[in-house]
């Protein structure tokens, strides 16, 4: 079976929609959406954009008083998907002839699972990343246009990157915070060795997205370190691409495989606290990614039972 004829995974909401089917239809009930339902008094949390403002000019009139009126607009189901990668040098490491984790590929397989599965939703794709000095920024789209385009891009997406693309990627992100209600699903993909501060994770959890950082890390390497005590290995530094030998002692590859265990663990942990709805992926298969994206559907869909 190609990639293109894989079976999308269901998009499953972390908290639970009411009114018609998720993903297909407009809903009967009020929240954010593009069609207007009626209007009612201001409330403190209404943005300024939702003031009908000759509605308010007349109540003022009336009421010898300011008074404002916001429009109600019936609630978008058919999801909203944003797709955040980072264009790190260290996320192109061990591509070919390597044996390891394929980092472009994994991350090119997990934006196309995500496309696939927004258009099954029937909804519309944005997707952002951070270059050296200029972004790329393609708003919400059918998803087929968007794959398009990254299809059409630079493939040395990945060299002479910005050393804090992810951090300028999910700040560029919350700029068009507008475009984007309240549950909007956002995929940040990253390997997450120091790849953004804690107050950039803050401003999406305060925006109320649907946040899932996808944890891309070599099994061997990053996410543990093999027993390679005594060998003399060739090691490319991930910033500049240059290769030096390395002698590691055992006791040193211990410590580097308890770092790296703790280090994601930390990681994960942290997410969660968060509320955010971590997968990690440690292969560039399109088939075991698409397992993993089954597996986060399957774990909402039991955590969405046992709240009901």
């Amino acid at each position: 079976m190609s990639p293109q004829d894989a079976r999308p995974f269901p998009l499953v909401p972390r908290r639970r929609y009411v009114g018609s089917r998720f993903g297909q239809h407009r809903s009967p009930r009020r929240g954010q959406g593009d069609e207007v339902a009626g209007t009612r008094p201001y409330r403190s949390g209404d943005r300024r954009t939702w003031i009908d403002w000759r509605a308010s000019a007349r109540l003022s009139a009336a009421h010898g008083a300011d008074e404002f009126v916001v429009r109600e607009f019936f609630a978008d189901t058919a999801p909203r998907v944003v797709i955040a990668v980072d264009r790190r040098p260290r996320m192109g490491l061990y591509g070919p002839p390597f044996p390891w984790l394929d980092k472009p590929a994994a991350v090119d397989a997990a934006v196309r699972a995500i496309g696939r599965a927004t258009t099954a939703e029937g909804g519309d794709l944005a997707y952002v990343e951070q270059r050296l000095g200029s972004s790329l920024w393609l708003p919400p789209s059918p998803p087929a246009r968007v794959l398009d385009r990254l299809a059409r891009r630079d493939q040395e997406a990945f060299e002479g990157t910005a050393p804090r693309s992810l951090e300028h990627c999910l700040n560029l992100l919350v700029r068009h915070a507008s475009s984007f209600p309240i549950g909007t699903f956002v995929f940040v993909l990253s390997d997450f060795v120091d790849a953004a501060a804690p107050k950039a994770w803050l401003a999406l959890r305060a925006l109320r997205w649907d946040v899932t950082p996808i944890v891309v890390q070599d099994p061997l390497w990053e996410q543990s370190f093999p027993d390679v005590g005594g060998v003399l290995l060739p090691v490319r530094d991930a910033a500049t691409g240059q290769v030096a030998d390395v002698l590691l002692s055992r006791s040193e590859t211990r410590r580097r495989a308890s770092l790296n265990e703790e280090r994601l663990e930390t990681t994960l942990a942290g997410f969660t606290r968060l509320g955010f709805d971590p997968i990690v992926v440690g292969s560039s298969e399109p088939e075991t990614i698409a397992a993993c994206f089954d597996r986060w559907a399957d774990r909402r869909r039991r955590l969405r039972r046992r709240s009901a």
